[in-house]
Order: structure tokens, then sequence, then C-alpha cells
């Protein structure tokens, strides 16, 4: 049977299948990407999230040479928010009707295990309705280091504290030869697998992701998709809880110490990479356009390259635009749903779990 008739009936691709995907002309994996999106989300909406990105601090060890947003304690322009000023800006989503914060810092030395578990209890009791998806893999790796406990008893303390989830970030391309030929100090793949999975197995959601324009191939980007497919089928099969989408975005370098020394990846390779996610990633049904990252007619064209949602608000973001001042920080839900109707599809609200919480009807937005 031929590779993409294969993927178009629904039969798994190995990784060597997957690999083969990148050397196929692309208007024809991109014909396959689609037809699989109208299959496995709704046909007709396209969903987005009002939600909003805080970084509670910039103070990070790690000091990855793709990233403009980290400081170290003595930097002047070093800061870590009060719980008060994190508060206020969970006030000011929850005034344009959101419900979700994605909160993430750097590798802190300065904050104990206690101070995560007093700023969750906080926004709890201060703002009960929002959803929690805080402190990725990297920082929970720091916790390890800093206080001694596993993954799993900080994780578990932090749910008990109010954490309803884990962002999915920090995952780039999960290949070590990769990730730290650009960043030694990065986590490794191992514990990122490792701690993502301890997550999902306490029922704590999380968000599948991948960053490509590090210097890796067809071969490595496989891999990567492979590696999240494995840990998606084990998740659901033995804990009954999996990531319920996934995000794909570019490397970006121009303000970072690594402009010009790593490749990054164009608008044809984020689109190949995107439709080839689609087709690699069957047990995953939403995956997200970047508009942030590639802009918002790139954003619409993913939208027949396997993406059925457009991302988030957002409100606020500060890592991804540090590093390129040509990312935008925030969209208004009419900037997002204008693009998703001029895109041929009608704009829905949804949840983190890709669930339409507020659609209007195809008539109710114009044919």
């Amino acid at each position: 049977m031929d590779l993409l008739d294969k993927a178009l009936a629904g039969r798994r691709l190995n990784r060597d299948e997957i690999t083969r995907l990148y050397s196929l002309p692309l208007p024809e994996v991109a014909a396959v990407a689609h037809a699989l999106r109208l299959e496995r989300a709704h046909p007709e909406y396209v969903t987005y999230l009002i939600d909003r990105n805080i970084n509670y601090s910039n103070v990070c060890t790690v000091a990855c040479g793709y990233c403009a947003f980290y400081r170290s304690r003595r930097q002047p322009d070093a800061y870590t928010l009060s719980y008060e000023e994190i508060g206020r800006k969970v006030a000011e989503l929850e005034s344009v009707g959101g419900k979700r914060i994605l909160l993430q810092g750097g590798v802190n030395p300065e904050l104990p295990l206690s101070w995560y578990e007093g700023l969750l209890r906080y926004l709890k009791e201060n703002h009960p309705a929002v959803r929690i998806d805080a402190f990725s893999p990297e920082e929970i790796l720091g916790l390890e280091k800093l206080s001694g406990l596993s993954a799993r008893q900080i994780l578990t303390a932090l749910k008990d504290a109010g954490l309803d989830g884990m962002p999915g970030a920090g995952a780039e391309i999960l290949v070590d030869e990769v990730r730290h030929a650009a960043a030694p100090a990065r986590i490794s793949s191992a514990d990122w697998l490792r701690i993502v999975e301890n997550a999902l197995s306490l029922g704590l959601y999380s968000l599948a992701s991948m960053v490509i324009g590090m210097g890796e191939g067809p071969a490595e980007r496989s891999q990567h998709l492979i590696l999240l497919r494995d840990l998606q089928d084990r998740a659901l099969k033995t804990y009954g809880n999996g990531f319920s989408g996934f995000a794909l975005w570019t490397m970006q370098l121009d303000n970072t110490r690594l402009a010009g020394k790593l490749p990054g990846a164009s608008a044809y390779e984020y689109l190949q990479t995107l439709a080839i996610a689609r087709i690699a990633l069957d047990n995953i049904a939403g995956h997200q356009a970047s508009w942030p990252t590639m802009g918002f007619k790139i954003a619409q064209t993913a939208l027949y390259y396997g993406a059925n949602d457009f991302g988030s608000t957002m409100l606020e973001e500060n890592v991804v635009s540090a590093a390129s001042g040509n990312v935008r920080r925030s969209a208004s839900v009419g900037e997002i749903s204008r693009q998703i109707r001029e895109a041929g599809f009608v704009p829905a609200e949804r949840n983190v779990f890709y669930e339409i919480v507020s659609a209007p009807s195809r008539e109710a937005v114009g044919e």
C-alpha cells in the first residue's frame, strides 16, 4: 500500500515511514493531514482558548543559549513577582472572561517548594474559578535538585495546593544530541518524559509540544513524534489521562546568543512538520496553529495542514517574544475569531481539554 494511502486509511506509521513523509510532495502530505483533521476533530469549528501567560520570575540557572528571557540573580532587571502582583494579573484575565492561566518561570534557587505551594493556595483562595496550569518539567527538575524530593512527591504536594495541570514546555526536540548541543544544561529527554508521565499519572493535564529549528533533521523530528505518541499510548492505557493537545512552533533566535548559530526553521518546514505531526500523532485530536511565532496568515494556512485550533489569546507573552521582535504578545478574541472566519471555519471557544464551551452557529457568523 502507498504510504499516504496507508496514512489516509488511519493505519499507524512507524518511525521510518514518518521520516519518509518528509521526502514526499508537501501538497500531497497536507491533503492527507487535512482529511485526517476533518475526521479527528470537528470539521467546521476551529477552537481557541481565552487565557493568560504569567511569568512569575525570570531568574534561571539553566542559561539556555536560545533564551533571551532569563536573568541571573545579580542582574538589575531580575525579578520575582509577589503573590499579590500575580493575583492582579489573574483578576485582569477574569475581567475578560478567561478562566485559565499558564504560570511559568525559570529555575530559581531562591524559591523553595513552600513558595510554590503558598502561591497556589493564594490563587485558589482568591480566584477559585481559574484553572492553574503551572511549572514546566524543567522547573520541577529544579525543585527535585533543590528539595531532594522526587518529581512525584513534588507534583503531589503542588496538586494538593491547587495545581491543575502542567505546561508542555521544554520538550523542544526530544533527542539529547540535538538539545544538549544547543543548551548543555537543559533537561534531558528522559527527565522530561519521566516528569510529564508522573504528572499524567496524577491526573494533571499536560500539553504535548515540539519546537523545530535546533539543527535537527527529519529523523530526529520523527523520533520526537514517536516518543510523544508512545507516552500518550501508555498514559491513556495506564492512567486514563493523557495529552489533550499538541502544539508546534519554530525556534525564535533573533535576540539570543545562538542567533546565526542555529538554523531555525522556515514557514515551509513548519507547515510540513505540522502536517506530518497530524498523521503521526493519531492519538491526539487537538493540534494548534502557532500565530504568535508564525503570524496570522501562516496560522490560517495551518488550518489546512492538520491544525484544528488557533491557540490562545494569551493576553501576555514574555519568553518567546523576548527572543524575537517579530512575535506578537497577545491577541483579542475578536482578532482570533476574524482570522478563523476568514480561513473558512467557525470560531469556537474551548477549554484546556479541547472541549467546546461556546460556539455560534455557522449561520450566525455568515457563510
